[in-house]
């Protein structure tokens, strides 16, 4: 087995995906061989349900440029990568799905695009093969996290990309338990483009993203990369006080101009329920973030590894 260490590595999260493992691999091969470069695929298993482990094991032996790890329980799609690209040797590290959608026969046209300018190169995905419903809650996922997190967002772009060693080491060193990579790495705030690819559909399998989780993702990254909430509480407290200002002021006035003879039972129920619950409503924003700094107080590890296999370039 070559010791040679890989000049390209593959990382990609397994989840749901068995079927198509054995055809990912081949044409990862097929279109990485000719380029005469060594590199390595990490396949990260998430505790798929589906049996994807044993599946990476058995093809294991036939291809000795790659690497498995199956974490302890499932971590999320975001911590799995994150586990991929700190076990990645490459001066260059693609990051993929393993469902097929990311074609790998646009991997060279993407690392070819790197250069000492540019360091991050998106797969712009044209013509997107998911259904309307999927196609339009990543549209509003993407649109909601660009407002809250102050960082433009395209919902066009995801994970799969060419990124150099220098910006791997830098999401490395990030210390958040939350993970969302896309983020992390435009955050480091190096050169990246978008190169457009070609969007294939799903190989095996369906998206586990539904409307609910991808709302829990958006306020578990806005919580951990952006004060934007805690920023319209002020606002929001700015503006009702000034409501009751300007109430207190009015209500003096008619009672001066004797409009006023008794104090209305509606508006002082109402007052109370309105400011009870924006009350309670900013208190819970506030809540969050100490629960957010309580998480990342324990400093747990956002991926435990049960198993490995893979012999190449050893640690």
């Amino acid at each position: 087995m070559s010791q040679t260490p890989p000049t390209i590595s593959i990382v990609s999260p397994v989840y749901g995906c068995r079927g198509c493992l054995e055809e990912l691999l081949d044409r990862i091969a097929a279109t990485l061989t000719p380029r005469g470069q060594p590199f390595e695929v990490i396949l990260v298993d998430d505790a798929s349900p589906d049996g994807a482990w044993a599946r990476i094991v058995e093809l294991s032996p036939a291809r000795p440029w790659l690497r498995g790890l199956r974490l302890a329980r499932n971590f999320g799609q975001h911590n799995a990568i994150s586990a991929g690209i700190e076990h990645a040797k490459g001066a260059v590290v693609v990051v993929m799905d393993c469902d097929l959608q990311d074609a790998p026969e646009a991997i060279p046209e993407l690392i070819d695009a790197l250069d000492h300018d540019t360091q991050v190169v998106f797969a712009q995905r044209s013509q997107r093969q998911d259904n309307w419903r999927k196609r339009a809650t990543s549209w509003a996922f993407y649109r909601l996290l660009s407002w809250l997190t102050g960082v433009r967002q395209d919902h066009s772009t995801a994970n799969f990309g060419a990124y150099s060693r220098q910006v791997i080491d830098a999401v490395n060193a990030m210390p958040e338990r939350e993970r969302f990579f896309p983020l992390m790495v435009k955050w480091t705030g190096f050169q990246s483009t978008s190169i457009p690819v070609q969007h294939a559909p799903r190989g095996e399998g369906k998206s586990t993203y539904n409307a609910a989780r991808l709302l829990r993702l958006a306020v578990g990254i806005v919580l951990s990369y952006s004060d934007k909430p805690l920023q319209l509480v002020v606002r929001l407290g700015l503006v009702f006080s000034g409501i009751a200002l300007l109430m207190s002021v009015l209500s003096v006035l008619r009672y001066v101009r004797g409009d006023i003879q008794v104090a209305g039972f509606t508006s002082i129920v109402a007052s109370i329920w309105l400011l009870g619950g924006l009350t309670i409503f900013c208190i819970g924003i506030i809540g969050l973030y100490l629960g957010r700094m309580f998480v990342d107080a324990k400093g747990r590890p956002y991926y435990l590894i049960a198993e490995r296999i893979g012999q190449q370039n050893p640690e």
